[in-house]
């Protein structure tokens, strides 16, 4: 376990020092002597010098390993407990962590010489999984400036400008999230850059290029072709035939995507295509799917229109994402075949805020999906439709994700059912079930805690105070 987390710094240790010789520890000790001849390029003279930074690593990786083998226990007390699967909070709650787990819950007695952290009249919940985001952008109130700085900023100071994006979620609580759809691959390079430690934020599945037709709410906007703009291909995810749609998925694994999305139905934030209409042939649809679940990779379908999602869902797709104009017969269909619901309510209720501010053709769509989506929602309640969380942040700001609580019960999902969908039913559609979602031992320790009950006040949920990831602490604003 030890070993695992701080390979990444060992790894750069190796690679700067080149192999070690048969006694490891003389190897590690004496690189930091490790001289190397340079010749000036003013003065042509050879000089020694010394390189310090393979120690560096090598110290603050030892410092870390020798951090972790002590291995200190650390005890959490709160009033109350939700543990991710009840209707019903446990009250005096505490937790013991050992390491990156979770080891008991209520034990009879405090291990000794543990750090006992008492949060007081707090709710422990397991870390928030928010199963739709896209961590490597986000909105402004301007539409037009958005979309010159997507064109003019390089993929390079767009993952730097992510990496506040995923602090923002993390400290929201949200320690797991799904990222469905992102450009030049920033999204992997996020996800790589938080499991090496680099940077803070939540655990990340991610998508690569959304899939979709040339056309379609996964292409470029509509800029004329006189302006040289690079037409898209199945690199990046655009596709045309089922040749052309596989292609777009093993492109998407080649290049380390966790899940595939794609686009069965138009979108509202784009310029071009009807909001509702089905974007691909039921074949290049079940050739996504299909190609996907071959390697093992589950599938997201965005879908606001009634027609696509009953394509997408008789393709096997695992979830359908924002789901706006689906029909009761649908949704039915959805249960029938296990296929979870992403909503996305908060998308479509940040747009509604703003929607004069947008091009007059999207401005028009998402007035139509906003209005059709909160009795699409009543009636998967009704029908029993699985729901995981999903906010679409981006669309709206990162780190006010727990929003979408309040709005999934002001249409009818009860607190504990809304807390669930994003605990243990976010965690078994990513497939991380047997790891994170809920509040048990041998899980690991993603712990969050809230003020107050969240069951009597789903807003508590907004204003997270202490978040634990994998034994972690990452933040605790009742620290004294």
């Amino acid at each position: 376990m030890i070993a695992e987390r701080y390979s990444p710094l060992l790894s750069d240790f190796r690679v700067l020092n080149g192999p070690s010789p048969a006694d490891p520890s003389r190897a590690l000790c004496c690189k930091e002597l490790t001289t190397r001849r340079h010749r000036s390029s003013s003065s042509g003279y050879m000089y020694n010098k010394i390189y310090f930074r393979p120690m560096k690593k090598l110290v603050i990786a030892l410092a870390l390993i020798a951090s972790a083998a002590s291995g200190q226990t650390i005890v959490l007390k709160a009033a109350r407990l939700f543990d991710g699967m009840s209707d019903s909070v446990v009250r005096n709650a505490v937790v013991v962590v050992d390491g990156k787990r979770i080891s008991a819950i209520s034990p009879a007695t405090i291990p000794p010489n543990a750090q006992v952290i008492d949060l007081g009249d707090t709710t422990l919940l397991p870390g928030f999984i928010d199963a739709h985001v896209h961590l490597t952008e986000e909105a402004s109130d301007n539409w037009y400036l958005d979309h010159f700085q997507e064109l003019m900023r390089q993929p390079a100071e767009q993952a730097l400008l992510a990496t506040t994006f995923a602090r923002k979620t993390i400290d929201a609580g949200f320690t797991t999230v799904r990222n469905v759809g992102a450009s030049d691959y920033v999204d992997i390079g996020l996800r790589n850059a938080i499991n090496n430690g680099w940077v803070a934020g939540p655990r990340m599945l991610v998508s690569g290029y959304a899939i979709g037709a040339t056309g379609g709410h996964g292409d470029a906007d509509p800029i004329p072709p006189a302006r040289g703009f690079q037409q898209l291909g199945p690199m990046q995810g655009v596709c045309n035939g089922v040749g052309d749609c596989r292609a777009a998925v093993r492109y998407q694994i080649k290049y380390g995507a966790d899940l595939i999305k794609f686009m069965p139905s138009g979108g509202v934030l784009s310029l071009s295509d009807p909001v509702d209409a089905p974007e691909l042939s039921q074949d290049e649809m079940n050739a996504i799917v299909e190609e996907a679940h071959h390697w093992g990779r589950k599938v997201a379908a965005h879908c606001h229109g009634d027609a696509a999602a009953r394509m997408a869902i008789q393709a096997g797709v695992d979830s359908i994402e924002h789901g706006s104009f689906m029909k009761p017969e649908t949704l039915a269909m959805m249960k029938d075949k296990g296929t979870v619901l992403v909503p996305t309510l908060l998308a479509g209720d940040w747009i509604g805020r703003k929607i004069d501010k947008f091009p007059p053709a999207i401005a028009t769509k998402g007035r139509a999906a906003l209005a059709a989506r909160s009795d699409m929602f009543r009636n998967a309640v009704k029908i029993g439709v699985k729901i995981a969380f999903g906010t679409d942040s981006a669309v709206s700001p990162h780190g006010m994700n727990a929003q979408e609580f309040a709005l999934m019960t002001g249409l009818g999902m009860s607190p504990a059912a809304a807390l669930r969908s994003a605990t243990s039913s976010s965690a078994a559609l990513l497939g991380v079930d047997d790891r994170v979602g809920t509040i048990a031992a041998g899980k690991l320790a993603d712990i969050i805690a809230v003020p107050g009950n969240p069951l009597e006040d789903i807003h508590q949920t907004e204003h997270v105070v202490f978040v634990m990831k994998e034994g972690a602490i990452v933040k605790n604003a009742l620290a004294r």
